[in-house]
């Protein structure tokens, strides 16, 4: 069937507004639509005119029509599991931004298993999914989960550990490491008068050199507030709550150090370090710092004296909006860099409430 020129220019210009809330600049949309800037430009012209469109500011326009409920695009989710709010205020964030965006969203849990996780991967490929994003930490199966989707012509978002040929979301972990190791030597500084005795960095090996980066973030940012602290104490964990309360417990059965600083992979690591410092009796020799700034240790952060100092907040109720605009980029072909990194901010009890005031609503949180 024929179609008329300028109507399907209008309808695709129509169409690059991605809902009813967004204010889309001119040089946007002529980005999304590949129209040239005059041709648009008319065409906006003429939506204002009848009320289709209207202006905000000097070069914003937003669509005063609902847009079609067509599904623009089909996505694949694999998430690393929901065994904790910080994943499931990941998960969360989007499966809502695939809904505002009008994509189709398939979502599987790949767990701690790599099987499920090679399994789900193949499950993605036969749906025909138009993009896969994958929340895994094995690097070991990285390469193969990669080659999987560059076989099928997948462009592949990852989060947790790097794959090759995938565009990298998530945390800028040395930065977040320096910035808690700071936060938890000035923390020594000003209460111990810098003389803490020993740092114990628990680490997750598995998940290879990007999370390593966050520890020798922790690392690099102690020594440059605290220069004399020598010595450093490294545990191979799993980067859960159980692991890291067996591995602490061995050590301070062992240790003779009082006064240590201790900087977690992850929060569920920070707080199982916290309980056993706590059994041992051990609260006032102690100082920890976590990453991620999930709800289970923002509430800890505010329970009176305690030692969890801070956490490195992630943001991860914020990351769908940023994973949409990175899955477009991909698949309408607009430049898009190898890596796109969240911003970090050290929590701590005194601005905890400011950045997140509505954590009274949260009855269930509870730290472990």
């Amino acid at each position: 069937m024929d179609q008329i020129e300028s109507v399907a220019k209008a309808c695709q210009l129509l169409n690059a507004f991605r809902n009813d809330r967004e204010t889309v600049r001119l040089k946007d949309l002529v980005a999304r639509t590949g129209l040239n800037a005059a041709t648009a430009l008319r065409i906006l012209r003429t939506f204002e005119q009848h009320g289709l469109v209207a202006r905000v500011g000097r070069s914003g326009y937003r669509v005063l029509v609902k847009p079609s409920k067509t599904l623009r695009y089909r996505f694949g989710y694999a998430s690393q599991g929901e065994d904790s709010a910080f994943s499931q205020e990941w998960s969360e964030s989007i499966i809502q931004a695939a809904r505002a965006e009008n994509v189709e969203l398939l979502v599987f849990n790949n767990g701690p298993s790599s099987g499920d996780a090679l399994k789900n991967a193949d499950l993605m490929v036969r749906e025909k999914i138009d993009l896969a994003i994958e929340h895994q930490f094995n690097e070991q199966i990285a390469p193969l989960l990669s080659a999987r989707f560059l076989k099928a012509k997948v462009p592949l978002i990852a989060m947790g550990a790097a794959h090759a040929g995938a565009t990298y979301f998530g945390g800028n972990n040395y930065q977040a490491g320096y910035i808690g190791g700071r936060g938890l030597g000035a923390w020594a500084k000003k209460e111990w008068n810098g003389q803490a005795h020993q740092l114990v960095l628990v680490e997750m090996t598995m998940a290879g050199p990007l999370l390593q980066s966050r520890m020798i973030g922790v690392e690099t940012g102690v020594k440059e507030v605290l220069p004399e602290l020598r010595q450093v104490v490294r545990l191979e964990g799993e980067g859960n709550f159980g692991d890291t309360l067996k591995l602490l417990r061995r050590h301070l059965s062992r240790t003779r150090a009082r006064k240590i600083l201790l900087g977690a992979v992850n929060d569920p690591a920070a707080l199982g370090a916290l309980r056993a410092f706590e059994e041992a009796g051990w609260e006032s020799e102690c100082a920890v710092v976590g990453q991620g700034g999930a709800v289970e240790a923002r509430k800890e952060m505010r329970r009176p004296q305690t030692r969890l100092i801070g956490t490195v907040g992630f943001f991860p109720e914020k990351y769908g909006d940023a994973i949409m605009r990175i899955a477009f980029d991909l698949l309408e072909n607009r430049p898009v860099p190898p890596a796109v990194f969240t911003r970090h901010r050290l929590l701590t009890a005194k601005n905890v409430d400011h950045y997140y005031p509505n954590d009274i609503l949260l009855k269930n949180a509870a730290p472990g």
